[in-house]
């Protein structure tokens, strides 16, 4: 299956301290790249995986699950974690999530988590319909592409593959469930105005976990896909100060 130009993976080599960073639903490598940059010219190696069917057509993405999602992630969380001291995890969105399962199954291993408008809950009403919807209709329309930025567009398919959305739901179940076995270090960053995403999703994530280091900024500029946003050079800004400070021996 050929990748979308631009939706290529992005991979650095620097230090002893591994950044892995995790892209949203329906969306690419390309909302991570500036922030995986960013993070590579201070020296962190970094690594931000293409997940499975994304990149390439909404249709091969109906073929993927929650599970090869984050096998995708924990695989490149495994590479990191041999080659390197300490590693950070940074997720936009449903990557948000993966974060957070990483976290779970990992436990110290993970130094820090950084929270890009997580997902772990929606307050669309059609998403009751889900379990059934999905057999009767492939997709809906998209949800991707929600920048405030003038000239900004998100590299994600133009249609919800609605089986892969569901198993989406189903992570969240896991996820949210298992929420207080999360300890390390969090830096949530939460846009403001977001039409993907209600505020009582990030809202959830910092009232189970049990992490006792919990930073919460709010972005003012920013529709949900912020890592493109205005709000861009704060997000690289504060998660470079949150990974050297939640990473020196």
């Amino acid at each position: 299956m050929t990748i979308l130009p631009g939706a290529e993976p992005f991979s650095h080599d620097g230090s002893n301290v591994g950044v892995l960073l995790c892209h949203g639903f329906t969306g690419t490598p390309q909302s991570m790249r500036p922030w995986g940059e960013y993070l590579a010219e201070r020296g962190y190696t970094v690594r931000v995986p293409l997940l499975p069917g994304h990149g390439t057509t909404w249709q091969e993405m109906n073929n993927t699950r929650w599970e090869d999602w984050f096998a995708c992630v924990d695989t490149a969380f495994r590479e990191l974690n041999e080659t390197c001291e300490r590693v950070v995890v940074g997720g936009l969105s449903m990557g948000g999530t993966l974060a957070l399962k990483l976290a779970q199954e990992h436990g110290p291993r993970v130094s820090g988590l950084i929270l890009v408008n997580p997902a772990v809950k929606s307050e669309d009403p059609r998403i009751r319909l889900l379990p059934v919807l999905k057999n009767l209709v492939p997709s809906l329309g998209a949800i991707g592409n929600d920048v405030k930025k003038e000239g900004v567009t998100e590299l994600a398919y133009t249609r919800n593959p609605l089986k892969a959305l569901h198993s989406q739901l189903v992570a969240w179940q896991a996820v949210v469930r298992d929420l207080p076995e999360v300890t390390q270090p969090v830096l949530l960053l939460r846009s403001t105005q977001d039409h993907v995403l209600p505020a009582s999703s990030s809202a959830l994530v910092l009232s189970r976990i049990s992490s006792s280091d919990v930073t919460e900024i709010l972005l003012e500029d920013s529709y949900h896909v912020a890592t493109i946003d205005n709000d861009a050079p704060r997000i690289f800004d504060e998660s470079a100060k949150f990974i050297e400070r939640t990473t020196q021996s």
